[in-house]
């Protein structure tokens, strides 16, 4: 059982993180033209929405957005092999493309692992770099973001836990602890 800790981000704050990382992403990029948007489902394909929404107004230029489902590709899953997906999951080429690989809160790294496994196999892009919501420390390996909505240090007793409206009905983030 989990209680709730403490409140990190409201609507607002979520709202000022989205708009900071797209800005960001617009800089270091110089603009969206052969950028594209992969989130890891489910929350990070919302936000992977939102920041398409937000470099949409910004640079006026749509940006391709897709998802991908990680759970084949994860190192920890345990049971009957299963196969790799077939297909393109995105709907677009990655291929030379920059990418950015969306998350809400990266913790031990092995999401993301998986995920640049799963754009990889779908062809050579140019760069991959990685946003997310939260980054919560205690990496396991080394993969380290490039633009962070919001650092909290937490135990690894706690938990994150990031609400949005699409599954939630509230947009927040929330310290969960262990009871």
């Amino acid at each position: 059982m989990q209680r709730e800790k403490a409140e990190i981000m409201d609507e607002k704050a979520i709202q000022r993180a989205v708009a900071r990382i797209s800005y960001e992403i617009v800089e270091r990029n110089h603009g969206v033209e052969g950028l594209c948007l992969i989130g890891i489902r489910r929350r990070g394909a919302t936000l992977a929405k939102l920041i398409a929404a937000k470099l949409l107004e910004i640079e006026g230029a749509a940006v391709d957005t897709g998802f991908i489902d990680i759970t084949p590709y994860r190192d920890d899953h345990h049971g009957p092999a299963r196969g790799l997906p077939a297909g393109n999951p995105f709907g677009f080429d990655v291929e030379g493309r920059r990418v950015v690989l969306i998350d809400d809160v990266i913790f031990t790294g092995r999401s993301v692992r998986a995920a640049i496994e799963a754009v990889i196999r779908q062809g050579r892009p140019e760069s991959l770099e990685l946003a997310v919501l939260i980054d919560r420390g205690h990496r396991e390996l080394p993969i380290r973001p490039d633009y962070i909505g919001k650092n909290v240090p937490t135990s690894r007793s706690e938990s994150v836990d990031v609400m949005l409206s699409e599954y939630d009905g509230i947009n927040r983030v929330a310290i969960m602890e262990d009871l």
